[in-house]
């Protein structure tokens, strides 16, 4: 039996690895697997925080030597920037609260350099504030980790495997992932859930529940 142990706070491979052990619902379970499996996923997940890290020094090196009168394009795309650093921030190793509170108050410093410019604007000012809203919304879906798992642009959770995933995961992060997805997604998603849950010889009543609960969203 290995005797490497989980992580207290581990980052999306050794979370996928995780979900994936002995469990047969998923088409490509886990099992028979050693300690030399899990300290690989677990340094993948390290090497992938270091090159945040180091990614993240330069970006905010760049925010703090923004012009006075630098151009609005450059300072969208700056913006733009953040907040993917910020999704991706919410999936990593370890403890990210610091990172990500850095990354929130750069984005409020340039939003409000960008609704100083905007002042006296009605359009602007309702836009601003709708995109302010649908930010805060997103920002607190992605404290969820199976939301950023979802939303990595490499995701490790394939095709196949999210009616899995959705069935077994956590209910907190199963009910926000569920926000991710419109109503024929989850149409399809729901009848992949429920062939899953007819294929199991003994489905006990945990998925049955999961099932009806999303159902029911």
């Amino acid at each position: 039996m290995p005797v490497v142990p989980f992580s207290e706070r581990p980052g999306r491979h050794e979370r996928h690895f995780r979900r994936k052990l002995d469990n047969s619902l998923f088409p490509r379970p886990l099992v028979n697997w050693t300690e030399d499996d899990l300290l690989e996923v677990q340094r993948l997940d390290h090497e992938e925080l270091m090159v945040f890290l180091q990614s993240l020094r330069q970006l905010v090196r760049r925010a703090v030597e923004l012009k006075p009168n630098e151009e609005t394009q450059v300072i969208l795309d700056l913006k733009a920037e953040l907040e993917q650093f910020y999704e991706q921030a919410c999936g990593l190793a370890d403890q990210q609260e610091g990172n990500k509170q850095a990354i929130r108050q750069l984005v409020d410093v340039i939003m409000n350099t960008i609704r100083r410019n905007a002042a006296g604007d009605a359009l602007a000012e309702q836009e601003l504030a709708e995109e302010a809203l649908a930010r805060s919304t997103h920002f607190e879906l992605l404290e969820h980790a199976l939301v950023a798992d979802l939303l990595h642009p490499d995701s490790l959770i394939q095709a196949d495997e999210l009616a899995a995933v959705l069935l077994t995961d956590e209910e907190n992060q199963v009910l926000a992932a569920w926000e991710l997805f419109d109503g024929e997604q989850r149409r399809l998603l729901l009848l992949e859930m429920k062939d899953l849950v007819e294929q199991q010889a003994e489905a006990g009543n945990v998925l049955k529940q999961r099932l009806a609960l999303l159902h029911g969203r």
